[in-house]
């Protein structure tokens, strides 16, 4: 469990606070890891290929160093902007001589080399919400700016000091990115010990500004070789903000002095990547804590009243698919790789996953059960299908390279909302809204097909307990060891008791409402992959009475609700009555061999 007071926290919930507050300096730790070299490695790389071919016995001499072969040969230190402009007589010729370590070839482009690592798309997130407006960076390459500008942010960048004459000023600005090394496009790049060592004015305003007026967030910054930063950060008056710094870059003795000096906190982190992503997740759960949402009880009221009115029509489908919209959000926020599980945490990991969906889901489970059981003519028929259809697009939604696991956990929202519906459509003998919702809404990707068959994958077939690996469920705490033929059925059935509650107030009538549920489940699966649903009614010998001839009690229930109804629904889904029969009779055949059997 976090510490509620780690400085990630408290950064997060300070940022959330007051927008706009705390600055950004970035490293060329952040640029690093997306595979861009510093300038000093530029350098050092050209005189190397310099000496490559001047001298070619001299590199593999003992102890060879670029910058100290530069200076014996030509009489001059080594210089990023000095050595563009001996080798490059244009600015086109240089400006080639630097593309080749900075823009991505299409060998780079494939293995997620020089371009926006998360750490800058994190970043652009943050400049996008407003919690940031101020980015400081020593890199030259533009992973930055190329962040924002795909956030839709265009930012004011100034790379020369110059130019800070002419900026518009940091308060009005949505968003100013400044180069303090330089941009590599300009050959006027800082990267020599004694080029960072003393800036010019303009740059010394500026930061100095900025240190007094901001907080400041560090990132891939050591201050081992930026001397004149370094001064200016000792010089800067400001207290009022504490000043923060990624562990990874933080190690060197004059970043510990720093630190100490501003009360610093160190935020533990593995990198850029790690702790922007961090940071970005940490601030969208306070919106969704801070958020005021529609309260559960005022949706409901607001649904009762549209429902019986033609002219609340439109009221209705933005209320309920409103609601549908904030799970899909958290759908969206579902990690896609089970790398992000701690690996000693394995089962409580997943737990959570699913309780998260869960969570996110029930006001709008709640919503549904209370519009199926009040819309007596189904007049909103296509509104509850389509509820199901979006979760599933949103479930479905991304690469289609594989069908990892979790891409089916975040399925678990459409499988709780077409249960819900579906059970107290049950209760209301409305037995052709079941079918429709297995029917109807269905995988728009391809990808999402079973075994053989080229249909996409229908809701009754996609939404099963065959969608998440039992060793999942079965690891989670909740069981304290306790293995099932079905765990993923008995967590649906566990997960929706509350949501149910008023349609079965009796434990008993829950249960046998939730077996007619996977019992017509089964039957849509059998249909649509010719393989019933592995349900619930497998764990309990109960559901078969020796005194009726071994036929389960669920199959007793549908039968005695099929005489109760004129035009029983499922005779036409099956084609005929003995189309039907034969239906059930596999079912329970089925059933028969795995009964009351576990792990």
């Amino acid at each position: 469990m976090s510490d509620p007071l780690a400085p990630a926290i408290m950064l997060a919930t300070s940022m959330h606070a007051q927008p706009g507050v705390y600055a950004l300096l970035l490293g060329s730790g952040v640029s690093t890891g997306a595979g861009i070299p510093t300038g000093w490695q530029i350098a050092t790389d050209l005189a190397r290929q310099v000496a490559t071919q001047q001298e070619p016995d001299v590199i593999n001499s003992p102890g060879f160093r670029e910058e100290v072969w530069w200076r014996d040969r030509f009489g001059e230190e080594l210089s990023y902007s000095f050595l563009l402009e001996q080798l490059g007589q244009t600015q086109a010729m240089r400006q080639s001589l630097v593309a080749q370590f900075i823009e991505p070839t299409d060998d780079d482009r494939s293995q997620g080399l020089k371009l926006p690592s998360k750490a800058h798309v994190a970043i652009a997130e943050l400049v996008k919400r407003g919690a940031v407006t101020v980015i400081i960076t020593t890199n030259f390459d533009r992973l930055t700016e190329q962040a924002l500008q795909a956030a839709g942010v265009s930012p004011q960048v100034i790379s020369r000091p110059d130019a800070v004459a002419g900026m518009i000023p940091l308060s009005h600005a949505p968003a100013t990115v400044i180069k303090l090394h330089g941009d590599y496009e300009d050959q006027q790049s800082l990267n020599t010990a004694q080029e960072l060592n003393e800036y010019p004015s303009e740059w010394k305003d500026l930061i100095s500004r900025v240190l007094d007026e901001y907080g400041l967030v560090i990132s891939g910054w050591s201050a081992t070789w930026d001397t004149a930063l370094v001064r200016l950060l000792e010089a800067a008056p400001n207290r009022r903000y504490p000043l923060y710094w990624d562990s990874r870059s933080s190690e060197s003795d004059v970043a510990k002095r720093l630190l100490s000096a501003r009360c610093g906190q160190i935020i533990q982190s593995s990198g850029a990547d790690d702790m922007f992503t961090a940071l970005v997740s940490n601030l969208d759960a306070l919106d969704r804590l801070t958020s005021p949402p529609l309260t559960t009880s005022m949706a409901v009221a607001k649904l009762k009243r549209y429902l019986p009115d033609p002219i609340h029509r439109i009221d209705l489908d933005d209320l309920v698919m409103g609601m549908v919209n904030e799970v899909v959000d958290e759908i969206k926020d579902q990690p896609l790789s089970e790398s992000d599980a701690p690996q000693d945490a394995q089962g409580q990991w997943i737990e959570n996953l699913f309780a998260n969906h869960l969570r996110a889901s029930d006001p709008l489970l709640r919503v549904l059960a209370i519009g199926i059981w009040f819309d007596d003519d189904l007049v909103h028929r296509q509104l509850w299908i389509d509820v199901v259809q979006r979760l599933i697009d949103a479930g479905t939604a991304g690469d289609s390279s594989q069908m990892a696991p979790l891409r089916r956990a975040r399925l678990y929202p459409a499988w709780l909302a077409s249960a819900v519906m579906s059970c107290v459509a049950i209760r209301r003998s409305r037995e052709q809204l079941v079918i429709d919702l297995g029917e109807s809404p269905q995988a728009r990707s391809r990808w999402w097909t079973f075994a053989s068959h080229e249909t996409d994958a229908k809701a009754g077939a996609l939404l099963s307990t065959t969608m998440i690996p039992e060793e999942w469920i079965t690891a989670m705490p909740r069981w304290n060891g306790s293995r099932w033929i079905a765990a993923q059925s008995h967590m649906l059935r566990q997960d929706l008791r509350a949501v149910l509650h008023d349609v079965a107030p009796d434990d008993a009538d829950y249960k046998r409402l939730f077996d007619a549920y996977e019992f017509r489940a089964s039957l849509i699966q059998l249909k649509l992959i010719h393989h019933p649903l592995w349900g619930d009614y497998l764990d309990d010998p109960s559901y078969f009475d020796g005194s009726r001839g071994q036929q389960p009690s669920y199959e007793q229930r549908f039968k005695q609700a099929a005489q109760r109804t004129e035009d029983w629904p499922w005779v036409d889904y099956f084609g005929g009555q003995e189309h039907l029969d034969e239906a059930v009779a596999e079912i329970r055949t089925y059933i028969a061999g795995y009964r009351n059997q576990r792990f």
